[in-house]
């Protein structure tokens, strides 16, 4: 599902935030995935657009989510992909997204603090989730 950004501003604030977003998600899921019985890689692809998706097996299991999705979800408010359907896929479907402006400071820089925070808690809770349905 593409993010709909509301006006310029709101393109130009998740342009700020999506690389540092991005960095934070790759770091926390390897420290979440570090002492689990998942396997896991990251998988490149160039369509509907270029992006990473964490690819992870146990067994016969397997799930794939896509990275930006999880970032869409970190720099958004109210921003909720479907993990299960491979949500990167939907290039038709487009949701309005508003800027979290918590993970920016007074002068509009990014408040390192919150976004570990909310990165840590998304990545965690995403997961949990995912992991729990798969046992």
């Amino acid at each position: 599902m593409k993010p709909k950004f509301k006006d310029r501003q709101a393109w130009e604030l998740a342009q700020v935030l999506m690389q540092p977003t991005f960095i934070r998600v790759i770091d926390n899921l390897g420290k979440e995935l570090e002492n689990s019985n998942w396997k896991s890689n990251y998988e490149e692809y160039q369509s509907p657009y270029p992006g990473y998706q964490l690819c992870l097996t146990k067994g016969e299991s397997s799930i794939k989510i896509d990275i930006w999705s999880i970032c869409f979800q970190v720099c958004f408010l109210n921003y909720h992909p479907n993990f299960n359907n491979n949500d990167f896929e939907d290039t038709e479907t487009t949701q309005e997204v508003s800027i979290d402006t918590n993970l920016l400071d007074s002068t509009g820089d990014i408040d390192w603090q919150s976004l570990d925070i909310k990165t840590k808690e998304v990545i965690k809770q995403i997961l949990t989730n995912l992991l729990s349905e798969e046992k």
